[in-house]
């Protein structure tokens, strides 16, 4: 199988295998699936981390507003009796008003956050760095794990304008978010190596050989984006030690100057004479005046 390391711009997302055969028409769309998957983590993620702190998301009409003109205007959270999280809750302010501060004891909150730390390992950008390879079912898993915890905590649903639920059940609503930007549409990615765009019409084969032991950098892109930056010749890691070397190089050759410092032929105990002058009695005889 070849490995491709998969990279956006010039950040690794994760590793893949796939056959020398493989058709690009299909590699890139499983590509873009499992970059788009990650980056759907990630997001429920981070709406979780608040889900624990804070509790379930206000109705949009009611977000950053204060208590007084909540009661001013005779809002009501129909969701709030509804949606309790198992073994009751604890007050914990949203500074941002946009949940209602009922979030789970602190037994629940571990249930989540423990959860979350895993779901982030399974899909993390250190699996690169652990030769791990990323599959979709990796994915799945880390979403289905995350689903379980949202059920164990919370029994009786979320509100359907929850941006966890709306996460879970595939309705999640980025238009115009910086998190919409970093989406790829499956029918929209293409994938490059080497400055050059892998065709859809071809075989990975057409490219990269039939050595299934190969590696190799593939950017993924949105179409009409052009040419990614190309791979630099050697990494950040090697020009770390290639300085770090040059500089121990340079400060070994300041020690080597140093020793060759010649000024102790000066001193009495370099005198190649001393020896014969002590035996004559001539040792320390000044000629000058007294």
């Amino acid at each position: 199988m070849v490995r491709l390391h998969v990279k956006r711009g010039d950040e690794s997302q994760f590793l893949l295998e796939a056959a020398c055969g493989a058709r690009l028409a299909e590699l890139a769309p499983l590509v873009a699936r499992i970059y788009n998957g990650r980056l759907k983590v990630q997001r429920l993620c981070a709406e979780m981390q608040e889900l624990a702190e804070h509790g379930v998301y206000l109705p949009l009409n009611m977000q950053g507003l204060t208590e007084e003109q909540i009661e001013e205007l005779q809002l009501k959270d129909e969701w709030a009796d509804k949606c309790v999280p198992s073994g009751g809750s604890v007050f914990k302010k949203d500074e941002i008003g946009r949940r209602n501060g009922h979030a789970p004891n602190e037994k629940m909150q571990q249930v989540i956050k423990k959860t979350i730390e895993e779901a982030k390992a399974l899909i993390s950008k250190k699996q690169v760095q652990a030769n791990v390879c990323v599959t979709m079912e990796m994915v799945k898993d880390a979403l289905d794990q995350l689903r379980g915890a949202v059920m164990i905590v919370y029994p009786m649903g979320l509100p359907p304008h929850d941006p966890v639920r709306m996460e879970l059940e595939d309705k999640e609503d980025l238009a115009g978010t910086h998190a919409g930007l970093e989406v790829i549409k499956e029918s929209e990615a293409q994938l490059w190596w080497a400055g050059k765009e892998l065709k859809e019409t071809k075989l990975l084969s057409d490219y990269v050989g039939k050595n299934e032991k190969t590696t190799i950098i593939v950017k993924i892109q949105k179409k009409g984006q052009g040419a990614p930056g190309r791979e630099p010749l050697i990494s950040h890691e090697e020009q770390k030690q290639m300085m770090l070397y040059y500089y121990k190089k340079q400060e070994e050759l300041k020690k080597l100057e140093e020793d060759d410092d010649d000024s102790f032929l000066n001193a009495e105990w370099a005198d190649s004479h001393a020896l014969k002058r002590q035996f004559h009695g001539v040792k320390d005889i000044k000629w000058g005046p007294r």
